[in-house]
């Protein structure tokens, strides 16, 4: 299924983007690398979906060749006939995990870096935002109209607590990063130092200097979480929550996937030997019909719950994995009924 179906996404894709391809004039080997991040990717995504068609359709074989009647004839117990699927289902899963947590982030990076680079010239997935947020336990700063795509934004402010109290506030009336230099320039300085008995004022008309966050801090791009390894993730979603960042259920959401995917392999393969192992007037074109019914279902579930997530306070870990639960029960059902 891998076979058949990724080279017709990638033919596809290519069609589609070849124009803006040949227009930024992108280097042969990157769009070579390119498309293998983006088979990584994709095939990622869509690997339970390929498993479960091709459960489908190979146990469809077999009842219409009456081949699973006679091993349920000859004394074989349905589970006994399920366990190779399982055995199947575990090592496609254990796949799908190494493929979570090791190469789907790396090609995750390589596939954005790219489409934001070539394909939106250079604009990142947030722009033209204010920005409000913890930096770190004693900082605080606001910028608003923030762009990322030129790295500036307006009436830049940091105040910084110590033991709960304000020492210092910073102000500018803008703030652009330097990336040769790695350092900030604001214009309309202005440093208000707290004291006990009188405030101290510092002001410049321009003013380089560095502080203790990178400028990727501020906002990182809304694919941020998938280009990184597990336990980087989670520290990443920490850092983000102690932030008060906006996307902490985005970031979840792609947390959570990486255990609920391998899972979701097992349903849908219980699911596809259930409404498959039955010999069918129809044939095997009407088990592939329900077969991609019920995927379709699947991931409008998936994304409808993701939605939700993302643009709600609904738990991410309940919009993950609430359609493994609905389909495993699903999947209990149409497995009960198949052995009877």
């Amino acid at each position: 299924m891998l076979l058949l179906f990724i080279p017709i996404g990638i033919t596809v894709h290519l069609a589609e983007k070849i124009g803006k391809i040949l227009e930024n004039e992108v280097p042969v080997n990157e769009v070579l690398v390119y498309l293998l991040d983006f088979t990584i990717y994709f095939a990622h995504l869509l690997f339970p979906l390929f498993l479960f068609l091709s459960v489908i359709w190979f146990t469809s074989k077999l009842a219409n060749n009456t081949e699973i009647i006679a091993f349920l004839s000859s004394g074989v117990s349905f589970t006994r006939f399920l366990r190779p699927y399982l055995i199947g289902a575990t090592i496609v899963g254990l796949i799908s995990i190494l493929l979570g947590l090791f190469l789907a982030p790396k090609a995750s990076e390589g596939f954005n870096d790219f489409h934001y680079k070539y394909f939106k010239r250079g604009k990142s997935a947030v722009d033209n935002t204010d920005v409000f947020r913890q930096i770190n336990d004693n900082d605080i700063i606001y910028v608003s109209n923030f762009h990322s795509k030129n790295k500036t934004g307006s009436n830049f402010t940091l105040e910084h607590f110590e033991d709960n109290e304000l020492k210092y506030k910073i102000s500018a009336s803008s703030i652009k990063y330097i990336e040769e230099d790695t350092l900030y320039r604001l214009t309309n300085y202005v440093k208000r130092d707290i004291g006990v008995y009188e405030d101290v004022l510092q002001k410049e008309r321009r003013k380089d200097t560095l502080f203790a966050f990178h400028v990727d801090d501020l906002i990182p791009v809304i694919y941020a979480a998938e280009t990184k390894m597990y336990g980087d993730l989670k520290q990443f979603i920490a850092k983000e929550e102690a932030r008060g960042s906006s996307n902490v259920g985005r970031f979840k959401l792609v947390l959570y996937r990486k255990w609920s995917l391998p899972v979701s392999v097992f349903i849908l393969t219980i699911i596809a030997v259930a409404v498959s192992s039955i010999k069918r007037r129809g044939g095997m074109g009407v088990n592939l019909a329900v077969g991609i019914s019920i995927a379709m279902v699947f991931v409008f579930f998936d994304k409808i719950f993701g939605v939700m997530a993302e643009q709600s306070d609904f738990p991410p870990i309940i919009a993950v994995w609430f359609p493994n639960i609905i389909f495993g029960i699903l999947a209990a059902y149409l497995l009960y009924n198949a052995k009877r």
